[in-house]
């Protein structure tokens, strides 16, 4: 098992803008991709949480998402596109400040384009959860922290605190 460290927030790494994969380093790909998903996996062990982890996040600044919810999907280079006028509120949650809530507004749909370990493009249609999950992580590859898409200055809080906490919250 390859658990890493994952950085937390004010590491500066997670502020920089991750480079694209090109299709040289597909084959180093699967260690890393390895290294998600048991961080990812020790992570939800550990706070009952997680769905998703980007490359930046364990220090490496390259286009890259493992993401779990029913089965695996890593996500080469992926990009957002039809990004919906409709916008929704939520209390945001981040590995890389595990303790703290952020409530941000996401648009309610979108498509992502990507590649497969295989290096095929793929395209999904994602709707709320998805949609607010898949631009989370997209901001982690541009170095974009949720606390930097706070609504506002009391947009922020402890987990300790969600039960008191008010906005629509599709998850």
């Amino acid at each position: 098992m390859a658990v890493r460290e994952i950085l937390l927030l004010g590491n500066p790494i997670l502020s920089s803008r991750s480079d694209p994969v090109v299709l040289a380093e597909t084959g180093t790909l699967r260690q890393v991709v390895t290294d998600l998903q048991d961080t990812l996996m020790h992570f939800r062990a550990r706070y009952g949480a997680g769905r998703a982890i980007a490359a930046p996040q364990i220090g490496i600044l390259k286009r890259l998402v493992y993401m779990h919810i029913d089965s695996p999907t890593v996500l080469i280079n992926p990009r957002l596109e039809d990004l919906s006028t409709e916008m929704f509120e939520l209390w945001d949650d981040c590995m890389s400040f595990p303790d703290l809530l952020v409530r941000v507004r996401r648009h309610r749909t979108c498509r992502i384009v990507y590649r497969d370990l295989d290096w095929n493009e793929q395209t999904l249609r994602l709707e709320d959860t998805l949609s607010e999950l898949l631009q989370h992580e997209c901001d982690h590859l541009d170095g974009v922290l949720a606390i930097e898409r706070a609504i506002d200055r009391r947009s922020l809080a402890y987990r300790s605190q969600r039960a008191l906490l008010t906005c629509v919250d599709p998850r």
